[in-house]
């Protein structure tokens, strides 16, 4: 029975349908089922199975960022169960997240965002235009595992650099990784600047903030 419903779960990211996906949480709620494992073994299944898709091209953005909400929508629901049953998920890492000052592209940001809290990062979400020293008071804050950055503009690029130059200042980019990303990003820039991690889209940005802790 279980796993019937697992794979419904499962199903419901890979649709991108929240009311489905927050349907099928209270069902394994009311059923007794152990709300960690529902996440584990039904939701981020889905999860995956659209990050492969995306990442071979067989599902493009739109459903990414709906599955991304189905997602979220469903640990949302079980959140009051596991908070109960005194079971929080367990964290892999802080992330302090921003687009760089001077840009306000949004949607890449806030997918990787939610794709990181999805999958047992606890996120930060400076928002956009966000100054370097807000970044790195935030990191400081909340003893950050890592800073991601994003930025969409060449011009904006730099202020990836400043960042790590400020973070490198007050003694912490060996502690905090620095992961960015963005359209004019490159493996060259990345290097140039002295980043620990770069990904070109939100799954991949999952993988690289896990390697970049060595998890």
């Amino acid at each position: 029975m279980a796993n019937e419903l697992f794979q419904k779960m499962a199903q419901s990211i890979i649709d991108g349908d929240s009311d489905v996906a927050v349907e099928l949480a209270m069902q394994a709620i009311a059923q007794g089922t152990d709300p960690l494992e529902a996440i584990s073994n039904g939701f981020v299944v889905g999860v995956n199975k659209v990050g492969e898709s995306f990442s071979i091209g067989e599902v493009y953005l739109p459903e990414l960022v709906m599955a991304g909400k189905a997602m979220k929508a469903a640990i949302t629901a079980l959140e009051p169960e596991m908070k109960k049953r005194g079971c929080e998920r367990q964290i892999l890492g802080k992330v302090v997240l921003a687009t760089v000052e001077g840009d306000v592209h949004e949607i890449g940001k806030s997918l990787v965002g939610t794709m990181l809290s999805v999958s047992g990062f606890q996120v930060f979400d400076l928002g956009v235009d966000v100054p370097t020293a807000k970044i790195v008071e935030k990191a400081t804050e909340v003893n950050a595992n890592i800073v991601a950055m994003s930025a969409l503009l060449t011009t904006t690029m730099v202020k990836q650099r400043e960042v790590i130059e400020a973070l490198e200042k007050v003694g912490i980019h060996g502690s905090v990784k620095v992961m960015v990303g963005g359209a004019p990003v490159t493996r060259d820039w990345v290097q140039k600047i002295g980043a620990d991690g770069y990904s070109e889209d939100a799954i991949g940005a999952v993988e690289v903030a896990r390697h970049v802790l060595g998890l």
